[in-house]
């Protein structure tokens, strides 16, 4: 089942549920007019909701109309819980690497995770708005899951059971602000803007053999103005799977059904399948000539995240972005 919401003036959007190849849509106000609503009672809807979907499979769903992308909020437009992790500790370890320093043991066996906001995220067709490019802008190419409730404590088995929904992210961030945000102790915020997710979410069962319940194994594509620059398959060289990055956000206090976990960026090992991020890209340099060589994004520069089955179709839409200056309302 793939699941969107539309922009329809409110802040929560329009539930629908869309096909299986992203060509139509439906609407599932009969089953939950937003998908928060469909997740707080997801052992009693989530039936429902499937048989709207096999019947727009199946052809059969008479009000079906074709499914535009561009008018997609991200899945949930605002969630109760968004925490990301870095699940990819190669990613973390290059960070460390650049500037000389030695990452810590336990970075190998504690996931590092941070709260971001969850009240605003952007569309996967809006404008990436930031006031100055000396901010440092990049993007951050990454997979998330959505999950149902999970009790304070849970095991990663538990987790595992309860991951309802994923989808791909852009987690943006301003490089320039992080520093000084870091050297507080507090970790980050304003460096941390709005993210934005795929243009739908899907259930595990959409994936077929590429989700084995812990990890996805496919590569995650990245593309700035139009020029390839990651696809690192997002099973490699992750430390931490979903289910455990997900109990480790659940240690000390419950999930509530809609809450978004992400993976971190995606990073592998292997030579010639790039990087999620120009932050790595900047990193990678710096370690081969001694300085980055690649700028952050700049106004006008536009981002495309998407991942393609083994078949080359587009699962989750494509998240498609350009980098534009904001302007403060007078």
């Amino acid at each position: 089942m793939k699941l969107a919401s539309l922009k329809n003036g409110s802040r929560d959007g329009e539930l629908v549920i869309v096909s299986s190849d992203l060509s139509r849509a439906v609407k599932a106000d009969s089953v939950a007019p937003t998908l928060q609503r469909l997740l707080d009672d997801w052992e009693t809807l989530a039936p429902r909701a499937q048989l709207l979907s096999d019947a727009l499979n199946s052809g059969k769903a008479a009000d079906s109309f074709a499914f535009d992308q561009s008018n997609c909020e991200s899945p949930l437009p605002r969630a109760y819980q968004w925490a990301d992790g870095s699940a990819y500790v190669r990613h973390v370890e290059l960070v460390r690497k650049a500037r000389n320093a030695k990452m810590p043991d336990t970075f190998w066996t504690d996931p590092l995770m941070y709260q971001g906001g969850s009240d605003a995220f952007i569309g996967p067709r809006d404008d990436i708005l930031v006031q100055s490019e000396d901010f440092g802008i990049d993007m951050e190419a990454e997979v998330a899951v959505i999950t149902g409730d999970i009790p304070m404590a849970a095991t990663p088995e538990v987790a595992e059971a309860a991951i309802r929904l994923l989808m791909l992210v852009n987690d943006v961030s301003l490089r320039g602000l992080i520093p000084a945000e870091l050297a507080k102790g507090f970790g980050f915020f304003q460096s941390k803007p709005s993210s934005a997710f795929s243009p739908v979410a899907v259930t595990p069962d959409e994936l077929g053999d590429a989700w084995d319940g812990k990890k996805l194994h496919l590569p995650l594509h990245t593309y700035l103005n139009g020029e390839q620059l990651g696809r690192p398959d997002c099973g490699e060289d992750m430390t931490f799977d979903f289910p455990t990055i997900v109990a480790h956000a659940a240690k000390t206090r419950p999930l509530m059904a809609g809450a978004i976990v992400g993976s971190g960026t995606i990073s592998n090992a292997a030579e010639g399948t790039g990087s999620s991020c120009l932050a790595e890209v900047r990193m990678l340099e710096t370690i081969e000539y001694g300085a980055p060589r690649t700028p952050f994004m700049r106004f006008g520069d536009e981002v495309r995240i998407e991942m393609l089955d083994k078949k080359g179709n587009n699962i989750f839409g494509t998240i498609d972005q350009k980098v534009v200056q904001y302007q403060p309302e007078t």
